[in-house]
């Protein structure tokens, strides 16, 4: 079975910053990987590589066996794959449904031939991460930051994707708010989705991953089990602060 995400050799420089080091691990489908490391690490940039926003200097990123390397952003929404970010990003002068039906147009036929012309879509979707109905016609400065989060997962979920990357979705949430964007990972994960989340929060992350990899100045310096990277001595000294 082909890796749900390959990613090989990845290197992106930015004048003679070195971003992303030749930086290679794979995703297999169904599972659920946290990318950890300290800020500027280089893990956002491996998010904007692999959905086309930044292009790699150097390596190549296939997803489910098809390389992507060289697809524009549209058509790597299109092959499967979709992300969220650290700053939820709306359309502020549109709508709650108005954000979610955008996520829905690059497929809009499809989903008429599925759905039927008359199926609530945008409500479907809202509702699926915890948005209500009334929600929908509000503003997206109208909503707290956990609903922006659930309008950021809802958008992502509207372009069907089988991997999706998560930038740090639990930044800024309540307690009670991380609690119950945990419980829709994990129900998302007991589908079958696929994950590749980037989190500071280890405590919330831990239960959601099968496997962690961490990054440090853009060398990924560890992969294995959640309990082996964070016991790892190179991960201890970068990423944690200690010897």
């Amino acid at each position: 079975m082909s890796a749900a995400l390959d990613i090989k050799g990845l290197v992106k420089r930015f004048g003679g910053l070195v971003a992303t080091n030749e930086v290679s691990f794979s995703v297999k489908p169904g599972e659920s990987v946290g990318l950890i490391g300290p800020n500027g690490a280089g893990k956002t940039t491996i998010f904007s590589q692999i959905m086309g926003e930044l292009r790699q200097d150097a390596g190549h990123i296939a997803l489910d066996g098809t390389d992507i390397s060289h697809l524009p952003t549209p058509r790597r929404i299109r092959a499967g794959v979709s992300r969220t970010y650290q700053v939820p990003r709306p359309f502020s002068d549109m709508s709650v449904a108005e954000n979610i039906r955008v996520g829905l147009m690059p497929d809009s036929i499809w989903q008429m031939i599925r759905y039927g012309p008359n199926h609530d879509r945008e409500s479907e979707l809202a509702l699926s991460v915890g948005l209500t109905k009334e929600q929908l016609q509000r503003q997206p400065s109208e909503l707290s930051m956990g609903d922006l989060r659930k309008l950021e997962m809802a958008r992502t979920l509207a372009t069907a994707p089988r991997l999706m990357l998560l930038d740090e979705v639990f930044a800024g949430l309540t307690v009670n708010e991380i609690a119950i964007m945990s419980s829709l990972v994990q129900s998302m994960r007991d589908d079958g989705m696929t994950f590749l989340i980037v989190s500071h929060d280890l405590k919330a992350l831990e239960p959601l991953i099968d496997r962690a990899i961490a990054i440090d100045q853009g060398r990924l310096i560890a992969d294995g089990s959640y309990a082996e990277v964070i016991a790892d001595a190179d991960v201890r000294a970068s990423y944690l602060g200690a010897a």
